[in-house]
This record gives structure tokens, C-alpha cells and sequence, in this order.
């Protein structure tokens, strides 16, 4: 399928690695030039380098953590007017609730919630004068199913994705889409380190919660980077011009409901 996004020019956040470099790699692959940004400055200019080699496009690499006003306003002044906006932060650490002060919740809706929302008033009325934006907010599979020991998590993408419900039918009519993709398990860091800290407190081995975790998946594996980075260069297609306000889950079908 021809995406009809060649040309156009994405804002990825923490693209690095992961989830993010994995959207940046398959708008790269669509012919959609980049600025990627995350905070270490040496693995980000290695991604963009391979991207840059890779697909032919051009990217622009900014190290700076988004997810503050000096590292937004950096960011912008290198890329204001993005066709394609891609939302991604890592998430807050895992717990008890008890255990989490003001400062704890304050800083997770700072960085999952706050952060996203700031970005797309900074670019969505650009978007809605060229009649063309597609914004794709990375949250989790926990705002379908939330995760007891992820609370700060559940909590803020929570509140993203009531945002984007109420903004996204406001400006479908200028062809401007926003859309949330909620990951189930992918083999990230960010899942690594959930599972060192479940090995910690169940005194089993990170290898055998991996172990459990993909067996107990209806797919029995972990999604594949490349497959999430499709989903999203989808979202961000011409043709998905009709698709509103919506959470896309990609789980292997670990959430067990009809809607």
C-alpha cells in the first residue's frame, strides 16, 4: 500500500530505541522525513544515522528530554510545523500506590499526560491550516486493563487518552486525526525492568517471568518492534483519515474482551 506520506515530515519522541525508533523506522521506510529526539544524546545520533543510511531521508536528531519546556521549545524550533506527530515518554516506575508522594504522581503526569497534551497545541493548528496532521499518542495496554503495580501509568495515560477523546472529534473535520496505540508486551527495556521487578519480589529469575509472561499470551510470544512501527505509520497514512479518537490495542490478544 502506498501510504501517501512521502515528503511529509514526522516529530518522534523518545526515538532512540524501542517503540518510538520503531515508528520512526516505518515512516522512514514511507518516505517521511524526521525529527527524532530523546535525552542520550550518542544513541540518538546512532539511530539517526542508520535511518538516515537505511532509507534516504532526512532526520534531524535533538537530544533533549521532552518532557520539559526548555526541551519542547528546543524541539520545536526544530521542527514547528510536523505533518506527523508521534507522542512516546517512558513510563513511571512500577509499585504500590502507598509508597507514591505529590511529587511521584506530579512528575508521572508531567511525562505522560501534561507532556503529549502541550505538544499538540503547539502543532495542531498548523496541522489544521495545511488540512493535513495525523498524531498518534504511544500510551499502554494498561488504559484497556490496568496493571496494579503500574498506577502512576494507569493514572496519567488515563487522562491522555480522555483528552484525546474530546479533542479528536473537534478537529476530524480539518483532516487532522489524533489516535492512541496501546502496546501490550513488546521485549523493550521498559518490559525488562517490569520483569526485574517482579523477579525481585516473587524470587523468581527475570528469564522465568519472561517465560510466564509469553505463555500466558494467546499468541505465545512478544510483539515484534517492526510490527508496532507498521501500526503506526498506518495511523499516519493518508488513508487513515476516517479513524477518530480511537485506542488501537496491540496485545496478541491478551485483553479477553468483546469491545
Amino acid at each position: 500500500m502506498n501510504m501517501g506520506i512521502r515528503g511529509r515530515t514526522a516529530l518522534v519522541c523518545a526515538a532512540s530505541k524501542g517503540l518510538g525508533r520503531a515508528c520512526a523506522e516505518a515512516l522512514a521506510a514511507e518516505g517521511v522525513n524526521l525529527t527524532i529526539l530523546a535525552r542520550g544524546a550518542e544513541a540518538l545520533e546512532a539511530t539517526a544515522a542508520a535511518i538516515r543510511a537505511a532509507h534516504g531521508v532526512t532526520v534531524t536528531a535533538v537530544a533533549a528530554d521532552i518532557t520539559t519546556p526548555a526541551g519542547r521549545e528546543a524541539v520545536l524550533a526544530a521542527c514547528p510545523a510536523p505533518d506527523i506527530l508521534i507522542n512516546n515518554a517512558g513510563g513511571p516506575p512500577p509499585g504500590d500506590f502507598r509508597a507514591w508522594d505529590e511529587a511521584a504522581w506530579q512528575t508521572a503526569l508531567n511525562a505522560n499526560m501534561v507532556t503529549p497534551i502541550m505538544l499538540i497545541r503547539a502543532v495542531i493548528d498548523g496541522m489544521i491550516e495545511r488540512r493535513f496532521g495525523r498524531i498518534v499518542n504511544i500510551t499502554s495496554g494498561a488504559v484497556k486493563a490496568p496493571i496494579p503495580m503500574l498506577g502512576l501509568s494507569n493514572g496519567a495515560r488515563t487522562g491522555l487518552t480522555g483528552f484525546v477523546a474530546g479533542l479528536s472529534r473537534q478537529v476530524a473535520r480539518h483532516n487532522v486525526t489524533i489516535n492512541n496505540l496501546l502496546p501490550g508486551m513488546f521485549l523493550t527495556d521498559r518490559l525488562r525492568s517490569n520483569f526485574a521487578a517482579e523477579a525481585s519480589k516473587s524470587g523468581k529469575t527475570v528469564e522465568q517471568i519472561a517465560d510466564l509472561r509469553r505463555a500466558g499470551n494467546p499468541s505465545l510470544r512478544f510483539g515484534e518492534l517492526e510490527e508496532f512501527g507498521a501500526a503506526c505509520a498506518w495511523l499516519s497514512s493518508a488513508q487513515a483519515g476516517y479513524v477518530v479518537g480511537q485506542n488501537i490495542l496491540l496485545d496478541g490478544g491478551a485483553f479477553a474482551g468483546t469491545l
